[in-house]
């Protein structure tokens, strides 16, 4: 029988023979649309983030990331989440039947979770279809199985982006940040035509970096 040991200097436990990551705390020495790294005693972890960019400004820095893991058998994956509070909410979300890592991150884009947790409460499971992968079936799922269970969910309103109204945009050239952008939220799960609809919108943001663009974006897809 296998028992259950700690490792501290890897904040991990093995039960079993399955190791369990709780969290890292490592230097960031790379971003993409799609994950993190994060080096930790000469290895480089590729972690799973909601928004990848977030970490951009913490390059060759020391960070702690919460960890979920996944075992497949063709892979494992690690799933990141700057507060202890983002990964309860995420465990939370991938609770549902038809929500699974992926949806989840997507859900978890949105740096201000009311809007979600004002669905689930008000039962509006419109608004909730608008995250990718979430169908009508998804978001009913949802609003049963988490309705008065998100008390604990910080809502973020200390930062607020303004979005153009129609009189003020204008086209400029794409950015490499703002390609980056794009290409996270294709990451994220949204569909050319969905991001179609909001292109022009957020091509008339001029100096953003990539994490800017794609919190503007996230939003408008949420308005849509």
């Amino acid at each position: 029988m296998f028992g259950i040991w700690y490792n501290f200097r890897e904040h991990a436990y093995v039960k079993g023979r399955k190791k369990v990551y709780e969290y890292i705390k490592g230097t960031v020495t790379f971003t993409s649309p799609y994950y993190i790294v994060v080096e930790k005693n000469g290895l480089g972890y590729q972690i799973a983030v909601a928004n990848p960019f977030r970490y951009s400004a913490y390059l060759n820095q020391e960070v702690t990331v919460y960890l979920h893991q996944v075992i497949r058998d063709d892979a494992h994956l690690l799933y990141g989440f700057a507060t202890l509070e983002e990964k309860q909410l995420f465990l939370k979300l991938i609770s549902v039947s038809g929500i699974g890592p992926k949806s989840g991150l997507a859900i978890m884009a949105l740096d201000d979770h009311s809007g979600l947790v004002q669905a689930i409460e008000a039962q509006d499971a419109t608004y909730l279809t608008k995250f990718p992968g979430v169908g009508k079936k998804t978001a009913q799922q949802m609003i049963l199985d988490l309705q008065g269970k998100l008390d604990d969910v910080e809502i973020d309103v200390s930062e607020t982006t303004t979005i153009s109204t129609q009189e003020d945009l204008f086209t400029v050239e794409p950015t490499q940040q703002l390609d980056e952008a794009i290409e996270a939220l294709k990451a994220l799960g949204y569909s050319e035509r969905e991001i179609k609809k909001i292109k022009k919108e957020l091509e008339s943001y001029q100096d953003k970096t990539t994490d800017e663009y794609l919190r503007i974006g996230l939003k408008l897809l949420m308005k849509k």
